[in-house]
This record gives structure tokens, C-alpha cells and sequence, in this order.
């Protein structure tokens, strides 16, 4: 107890990172990383939050979450208590005052991530086209063609990536803007807060000032009607008033279902734009920029055989070099083959590898060298034949250990001095020889296993 005590913000940030572990990054995000830990009395940690909306919120979803990881980290029998900031009740007592939402603008792009500029976004076939329609709305936000702004597609590719970048980048040019960003969980606990406290003006005032609205993940506002009701109104103010709409969503707007279908209009009436997964030039480019942000420096083989197998998403990609940091770092290792396989494997699943096999290899070989499969186990000794057997065994006893005397089982019934001869020969051509060498490369490559 003591220790937590004397010092308590530490103590509280262990919490944190224990959460990590169970929410998903935006909840951090938006809720956590704006707490601090302010003192330690009567077995609670005494913590101090921005306003009473961060606090109910907290408090509404994620109270069972922080009492387990505390009890979980320290003590079963201690507790946690959320205060709101000092000058933050100030600052709500007079925004609930009778003035008029309309004389004053409530900013919020304070939540707006710095880091998500476009800039740093790592641009390919892709994804070029949202980019490339996310500055141009930055640039001239309202303007109607492209208003509202849809970006769409899979989970961790970089729509939230791409609409920070719009409110960063607009508010570059004009500091003055008033700009919302928000989540759609936020915006309908926002609208059902209003409804208990009878404020639903002041709601719609809050939203309906804004110049650029920022709306991350609206296929969340499926089956919420009344939600969806005041977006509706709040959409049409907005537009009609010449400010900027962009929303984030999993899919198209036609294929989305639980929509109003006036809603549904109202969004494909503008600009949709997607996001697809990145190619293998992509993600090795943006595995080489996280990685030059996190300070590491990683061989390119090392660069490509993480592309090669972390294909989903960007966050993916980049939860692999953090990873990669965090056990090089917390286990005061330097990153070897052994350790950058581990964590591929810990984020595939431990399939790495498995789908490797004689025969596979055989294919390969066959395709890269233009020597069919049947002559390749067969028994002709034509000099590019023969070679390509040779290649196969070298890569079969390299990549998969398999022993002497199942390789050449395999390529004919071969007896094991013969496969012996094949390794030796291969070994030192692929040291002598740059066509040799190219082609072992090319083998690995198409295989998913260059690293190695």
C-alpha cells in the first residue's frame, strides 16, 4: 500500500497497461489516457478526469474492467474514485448555463491525434484515391461534391488514419475551425445523456456549430432510431449550411443494413472511397516507417518475411514492431531470427511455415526454373533437370531439416550420397554464383519464407 502510495501515478499506469490487454485501442485512447492518477486515501486510487461526460461514460461501461485489473495487479479489496478536474467544473458549470449554443462554438478537436497527418501515411494501388479525396476535402472543406465524405474498408487499414489527417490538416490552414471528432458510440451516448438531463438543444447546438464533423465508425448507429433521427437533422444542418461532413464505415453505404434509407441516400449522395488491404510493397514500406518511428533498426530480409506473413491491416504491421520492441527491450535481448519469428508467430497464430512441404518446394523450383515437376523426380540427368533436383533437395534439407534419406525416397529412390553431392553442389554455387543465388532467393520468396 505503501508503495502505491508514494507513487501512485506509476501504480495507475500499470492499470493501463493491463487494460491494453482487454479494450481496444480507441477506448484508450479517447478514455484513459486523458486520466490522471492524483493521490492514494483509504485504500482507492483518487483519479482525476477532464469532465462529468468523460466520468459517466467511464464509469457506465468500463467500471468492472479498471476494478478487475486493480484487484487483479495489487489488492482485492481496493477501489478506485473519479473526480473531475477542477478546472474542468468551471468550465462545465458555465457551458450549462442559459447561453446560447449558437454565440458559442464548443471546440473539440483537442482529441484530434497529431500523429495521424498525411504525411505519414503510407501511400499504395491501395489507397491512393482516399488519400489523395481526404486532402482535397482538408483543403476545401464543404465544398459539395465531396461532401459528405465516406471512407470505407476493413478493419485497421487507415480510415481513422485518413480523417484525423483531414481535421489536423484543415485545422493548419484556419485555427479558428470548430471541429468535432467523434466516435458513433460516443455521439449516441452524448444523445441519451441528453435525453436523461432533458438537454437535447443544447445537444444538437453542440453538434449542429460545428464546421467539419468527424464521425468514426457509423455502421455502430445500426438499430439505434432515434439516434439515427437526430444525425439525420443534425446531417441536414450541417450541410445545407455549407460545413464539411466525413464518416468512417466497415462497408459501402448500399451494402449496409439497420440504416434509414434516408440516411443511406444522404451518405452516397457525396463522395464513398475505400481502403483495401496494403500489397507486399506497401506493407513492407510502412513496416520500414514504424520502424524507423520506434527507433529500430531491422535487416530489409528481416522487413520482408514480417510482410510476407502480416498481411491483414496496418495495425497488424504495426503491433508486430511494437512487439518486437517490447520484448527486445523488457527481456534485454537484441532482435535475432529466433525472436522476430516468435512474435510473427505469436501474431499468425503459430502457423508460420505449415503450409511448407517437399512438394510445394518441388513446385516452386519447377516454376522458377520452367522444369516440370515429373521430370524433376524422375530420372533424367539433363543438366538443367538434374540441377533443378539438386535445388529442391538443398531447399528441402535448408528450410525443412527433412533427412537424407527421405529426400531422396522422394526424388526417385535416390540413396543419401547422392543427396549429399546435391547440398554440396548447391551450397557452394549459391556462394559462387549470382544466378544461382538469385534463384534460391526467389524460391524463398515465393515460398513466404526469404527471412530464414
Amino acid at each position: 500500500m505503501d508503495k502505491i502510495k508514494n507513487n501512485v501515478a506509476a501504480a495507475w499506469k500499470s492499470v493501463c497497461l493491463d487494460l491494453k490487454k482487454k479494450l481496444p485501442g480507441h477506448a484508450i485512447h479517447a478514455w484513459f489516457d486523458p486520466i490522471v492518477a492524483v493521490d492514494f486515501h483509504n485504500k482507492s486510487f483518487i483519479l482525476e478526469v477532464p469532465n462529468q461526460f468523460s466520468l459517466e461514460w467511464i464509469e457506465s461501461h468500463y467500471k468492472d474492467e479498471i476494478t478487475l485489473s486493480i484487484k487483479g495487479l495489487f489488492d482485492k479489496q481496493l477501489r478506485y474514485q473519479l473526480l473531475v478536474a477542477k478546472e474542468k467544473k468551471a468550465a462545465l458549470k458555465e457551458s450549462s448555463s442559459n447561453r446560447s449554443y449558437l454565440k458559442t462554438k464548443i471546440k473539440r478537436f483537442n482529441n484530434l491525434n497529431d500523429k495521424y497527418i498525411f504525411d505519414n501515411f503510407i501511400v499504395g494501388n491501395n489507397n491512393e484515391f482516399a488519400k489523395t479525396a481526404c486532402e482535397s476535402v482538408s483543403n476545401n472543406p464543404g465544398q459539395q461534391n465531396f461532401n459528405p465524405l465516406i471512407i470505407y474498408g476493413g478493419v485497421g487499414l487507415g480510415k481513422t488514419h485518413l480523417m484525423h489527417a483531414i481535421g489536423n490538416n484543415s485545422l493548419k490552414q484556419n485555427p479558428n475551425l470548430n471541429i468535432v471528432n467523434i466516435t458513433s458510440e460516443q455521439f449516441t451516448l452524448d444523445f441519451v445523456n441528453s435525453l436523461r438531463k432533458n438537454k437535447t438543444i443544447e445537444f444538437a447546438q453542440n453538434y449542429r456549430s460545428s464546421d467539419i464533423l468527424l464521425i468514426d465508425d457509423i455502421q455502430f448507429f445500426r438499430g439505434k432510431e432515434q439516434t439515427q433521427e437526430q444525425f439525420f437533422h443534425t446531417f441536414n444542418v450541417l450541410y445545407q449550411g455549407g460545413k464539411q461532413i466525413v464518416l468512417t464505415a466497415d462497408k459501402f453505404p448500399g451494402e449496409m443494413k439497420g440504416l434509414q434509407s434516408r440516411l443511406l441516400s444522404r451518405f452516397q449522395s457525396g463522395l464513398c472511397v475505400d481502403v483495401q488491404p496494403p500489397n507486399f510493397e506497401v506493407r513492407v514500406a510502412i513496416l520500414l516507417e514504424k520502424a524507423d518511428q520506434n527507433g529500430l533498426m531491422l535487416d530489409y530480409s528481416t522487413i520482408e518475411f514480417i510482410a510476407r506473413h502480416i498481411k491483414n491491416n496496418v495495425r497488424e504491421l504495426e503491433g508486430t514492431i511494437i512487439r518486437l520492441l517490447a520484448k527486445s527491450s523488457l527481456l534485454n535481448i537484441e532482435i535475432n531470427n529466433e525472436l522476430v519469428t516468435e512474435v510473427v508467430k505469436e501474431r499468425v497464430g503459430g502457423s508460420i511455415g505449415n503450409e511448407i512441404s517437399i512438394e510445394n518446394i518441388v513446385k516452386k523450383v519447377s516454376e522458377i526454373s520452367s522444369v516440370p515437376e515429373s521430370d524433376i523426380v524422375g530420372k533424367s540427368r539433363k543438366m538443367e533437370i538434374a540441377e533443378a533436383r539438386q535445388v529442391s533437395m538443398f531447399l528441402c534439407r535448408d528450410i525443412m531439416g527433412t533427412s537424407l534419406n527421405n529426400i531422396g525416397m522422394f526424388f526417385g529412390g535416390r540413396d543419401h550420397t547422392t543427396v549429399m553431392h546435391a547440398l554440396k553442389t548447391i551450397g557452394e554455387k549459391e556462394s559462387t554464383n549470382d544466378r544461382m543465388k538469385r534463384m534460391i532467393m526467389s524460391i524463398r520468396k515465393e515460398l513466404g519464407i526469404s527471412f530464414l
